[in-house]
């Protein structure tokens, strides 16, 4: 199996950061989960970079996806998410070249498996509207995994990965725990039979007016600042496996 990996922070696994500083993330943990499975060797690639709109995602990450020798058989996409948190968000675009890939990756014979990201919007300002959009962007995603035949993870409606508990201080990226649950559920999805990641259902405190402030000054703020100068949390990044790498089977 030769496994590619595109999308976004969610797919280069932001917030699962190991203890000597490297990224780790789902689409890490599933590579691993193939290899052991298959108690065989995966060849895998991660091409997703943090902050990536889905044009970049669906055009320069697949190009490369599909240029890789040899061939990958599986790619697995997730992507928008920064393009629902932009003013005026196109949702009718987004299905567009979402359904563009699918072509491009039929038409090359890759097996592709889309993903809906987890749902963060419960604990985000304006995060109403990004529920909106997210279930709008959810279901157009489905129907076309439908239309084409092709497997859907669809982790936007996992009512456990919307607990506090499975998410990073920032509110927006998965936490260890997230990614752990997005792992699995993939896997399963995939049909290796694979028990869905469940943390403690301790409950949360509420948060004070003092830990609100230092939120919005440490996350919202420095966000805004780089939207209104035009830049991304992904400017000058590499793909942290651009060419195939070994997964040994644990």
């Amino acid at each position: 199996m030769r496994y590619v990996a595109i999308g976004d922070s969610f797919t280069e696994g932001l917030g699962d950061e190991l203890s000597d500083g490297t990224t780790r993330g789902w689409a890490d943990l599933v590579a691993a989960g193939l290899a052991a499975a298959n108690d065989q060797p995966v060849q895998y690639a991660n091409l997703a970079i943090r902050g990536r709109l889905l044009e970049p995602i669906v055009t320069e990450q697949l190009d490369r996806a599909l240029a890789l020798s040899p061939a990958p058989t599986m790619i697995t996409l997730n992507g928008g998410g920064n393009d629902m948190l932009r003013p005026g968000a196109d949702m009718a675009r987004l299905n567009a070249l979402t359904e563009d890939a699918v072509r491009r990756c039929v038409a090359a014979g890759v097996r592709l498996v889309l993903l809906s990201g987890g749902d963060p919007s419960a604990r985000l300002p304006f995060g109403t509207v990004m529920r909106r959009r997210g279930l709008a962007l959810t279901a157009a995603t489905a129907d076309l995994a439908a239309r084409h035949g092709l497997e859907f993870i669809d982790v936007f409606n996992d009512v456990e990965i919307r607990r506090e508990q499975y998410w990073s201080d920032d509110r927006l990226h998965l936490n260890s725990a997230g990614h752990r649950r997005v792992a699995s559920l993939v896997l399963d999805g995939l049909g290796y039979a694979t028990e869905a990641h469940v943390v403690d259902p301790a409950p949360v405190g509420r948060r004070s007016l003092l830990a609100e402030a230092r939120y919005y000054r440490q996350f919202v703020a420095p966000w805004v600042q780089r939207r209104l100068r035009g830049r991304s949390s992904g400017d000058g990044r590499t793909a942290k496996y651009p060419d195939w790498a070994p997964v040994q089977p644990a």
